[in-house]
């Protein structure tokens, strides 16, 4: 078989081969271009915005963009599975004729090229995520649905879905695939000592469950820094995110509740920073200590993480 744009060389990205296999005469950006694209609106962006009177809301618009390419993707996802749909329902009553194999081509075709244009989308979000956590620390995340990783970030998956997919034994994009860690903090233990032992308690659960998920609500400061850290080790990401709207004040510990029902085997908490001047300055987060409380009454293993000795 030949393919309209080249032959596949070793420096052919999975995505590059899923795009020449669907012999379009149009030439598909690369991987590479569209990595390369996604880094470079996301730069622009901040250097228009950075230092101006519209610095302060730089990070609504940023994150916005990088949403604009989420909701593309999952648009896109969407007309593919109602393409997937036609084509299962004419394989089902094919009759062998010219018209139903024509039909079932069509519908094929379609599919494909809808896998290849939300991956296209995909790699345009992940690239634009990864350089505005780059330049300005912050962490993206999805607030609505699950998200798939692409070759630049580990797979976001919401906890709703995430448990019932654990509730109903079956493997779905929205498993967690492994063991759960849960991990609760303070928003405001997010200096340099608190991001060490963040990491290292991190790394230590990884080196315990290698195929762990990381299960946390995505709230600020410390559980941001959970999540870059999950990013950069392709570690799959659960989040329970606290619903204010409905629960007011006890979302934080309803968002408790959901984590421990995805039945962690360990849960790591930081109720208070380890700087001594912030922690001084401020009480033990209740969060953070309601999640240990909840894993010692379940017996689930609970690390409450602490400076090191000495």
């Amino acid at each position: 078989m030949t393919f309209s744009l080249h032959a596949f060389s070793s420096s052919d990205t999975a995505f590059d081969v899923q795009a020449a296999a669907l012999e379009d005469p149009r030439p598909h950006p690369t991987e590479e271009a569209l990595v390369q694209f996604g880094r470079a609106v996301m730069t622009e962006l901040l250097d228009v915005l950075g230092d101006s009177a519209l610095e302060d809301v730089q990070a609504i618009l940023a994150e916005s963009l990088i949403g604009a390419f989420h909701s593309a993707a999952g648009r896109i996802e969407r007309d593919g599975d109602r393409a997937r749909d036609r084509m299962r329902s004419l394989e089902r009553d094919f009759d062998g004729s010219e018209l139903a194999d024509s039909e079932l081509q069509e519908a094929t075709l379609a599919t494909r090229a809808s896998d290849v244009a939300r991956l296209a989308a995909e790699l345009i979000r992940d690239a634009a995520a990864e350089l505005y956590t780059t330049a300005t620390g912050e962490v993206w995340t999805a607030w609505r649905g699950s998200r798939r990783g692409t070759v630049l970030t580990a797979a976001q998956l919401e906890a709703r879905q995430a448990l019932r997919s654990i509730q109903a034994r079956r493997v779905s994009e929205n498993d967690p695939g492994g063991p759960v860690v849960a991990f609760r903090a303070a928003p405001f233990a997010n200096t340099e000592a608190d991001a060490h032992r963040i990491f290292d308690a991190l790394n230590w659960a990884k080196s315990e469950w290698p195929g762990m998920a990381l299960a946390t609500t995505g709230a600020k400061g410390a559980e941001k820094l959970a999540i870059q850290w999950a990013r950069q080790k392709g570690v799959t990401l659960v989040l329970a995110r606290a619903d204010f709207e409905r629960h007011a004040k006890a979302a934080p510990f309803r968002a408790n509740d959901e984590l421990m029902a995805l039945d962690p085997v360990c849960c790591l908490t930081l109720a208070q920073s380890l700087d001594a001047e912030r922690a001084g300055a401020s009480h033990p987060f209740g969060p953070a200590l309601n999640l240990g409380q909840q894993a010692q009454n379940s017996g689930v293993r609970h690390v409450a993480i602490r400076g090191k000795a000495g």
